[in-house]
């Protein structure tokens, strides 16, 4: 406990001090918070001209509007926080690598991974997170009020939902992390990074759309079966979306597989990263 309680304390120092340094340009924080809303306002115009010209989001599939606002409001949590603190971080990685910037990283009294993963904090990505709470109390709303079929999360629904939130991100982490300790092997991996928003990007979208045809199939089972990214978004979209997980046979599989993949992403990712620093050689060498 004294442990957890050193690393509480060491990230809350962090986090304070990316505040500080944010809070230094003001206006240059501001205007980032504007963008990301922007593109957030620019997101929700365009789904919102979709829907006038359909009533969901693949045939028969559930997702309609007020459903796929929620699963949309989800994905903005999720890459909020992600790019909020996690981003940062690895994008440095191979720059302290290069400089070697992680000599000094290693000499520190603290796990390396942690120090390398939250040492700063981009407080402007957050604003997505409270944008997708306001979404996302929307399309509550409106799915509590329907005149037909109206639904009202239960509470097992919403803790089951906050914990896949969390796994979600434990995902896009671990393969972030992975992707970040190739740095050491391979110097600069921009290519890698920019890997990463491709493949993330098949997340924005429920996962039955891909489980048809030539093409979607083999995409379907290597974003869900193999690098899960699909299960980062539609398992808690889906939970709280409860009649979408009534109406599929086995749907409830999915929620056991991406469990299965939290758990294995992060040992994975973990073991990478640390064979990675058994490579390393110092900047000087």
């Amino acid at each position: 406990m004294e442990e957890l309680l050193r690393y509480i304390r060491v990230f809350s120092t962090f986090a304070r001090n990316s505040l500080v340094r944010d809070m230094t340009f003001r206006m240059n924080f501001f205007l980032q918070c504007v963008s990301s809303l922007g593109w957030t306002a620019m997101n929700v115009g365009f789904y919102l001209i979709i829907f006038e010209h359909t009533g969901s989001i693949g045939e028969g599939t559930g997702w309609d509007r007020d459903r796929f606002f929620l699963f949309i409001a989800t994905t903005w949590f999720i890459n909020s926080l992600v790019q909020a603190f996690f981003m940062p971080n690895a994008q440095e990685f191979s720059e302290m690598i290069r400089t070697g910037g992680l000599d000094f990283a290693l000499l520190k009294p603290i796990d390396t991974q942690f120090l390398i993963s939250f040492r700063r904090v981009d407080w402007s990505q957050l604003s997505n997170f409270f944008a997708g709470g306001v979404i996302a109390a929307v399309s509550l709303w409106n799915l509590a009020h329907r005149e037909v079929d109206p639904m009202v999360p239960s509470a097992l629904s919403v803790v089951l939902y906050l914990v896949f939130l969390v796994c979600g991100i434990m995902i896009m982490y671990s393969v972030m992390i992975t992707l970040s300790a190739t740095s050491v092997w391979l110097g600069r991996n921009q290519s890698l990074y920019n890997f990463w928003f491709y493949i993330t990007n098949f997340s924005r979208y429920p996962m039955e759309i891909y489980n048809r045809g030539y093409l979607g199939k083999p995409l379907f089972g290597l974003f869900t079966f193999v690098i899960p990214i699909l299960l980062v978004v539609n398992v808690p979209a889906r939970i709280l979306a409860d009649p979408l997980v009534a109406r599929e046979d086995g749907a409830q599989w999915y929620v056991v597989w991406a469990a299965v993949m939290t758990v294995f992403s992060v040992l994975a990712s973990r073991w990478l990263f640390r064979k990675s620093l058994l490579s390393y050689r110092s900047a000087s060498s």
